[in-house]
């Protein structure tokens, strides 16, 4: 997941976009995104850390198993 600094540097170049643009559509689809991007810029690190499984090296074929308390 990209940091916040950088979602937030996205969203200010899409606004950017949109005020320099003449089609109000093409505007209006910046702005949306923009404000996606400040929504995920928000979004709690804790999280995000739950999207994927901390591996731990343990005794199995594959020599990596999933951390107690997380889903693989």
């Amino acid at each position: 997941m990209a940091g916040r600094e950088y979602l937030n540097r996205q969203a200010a170049t899409l606004l950017k976009f949109a005020q320099t643009t003449t089609d109000p559509t093409v505007a209006a689809g910046l702005v949306e995104k923009a404000a996606d991007l400040k929504e995920q810029a928000e979004e709690p690190r804790a999280a995000m850390r739950h999207e994927r499984p901390m591996l731990t090296a343990e005794a199995n074929p594959s020599g990596l198993r999933a951390a107690k308390g997380t889903i693989m």
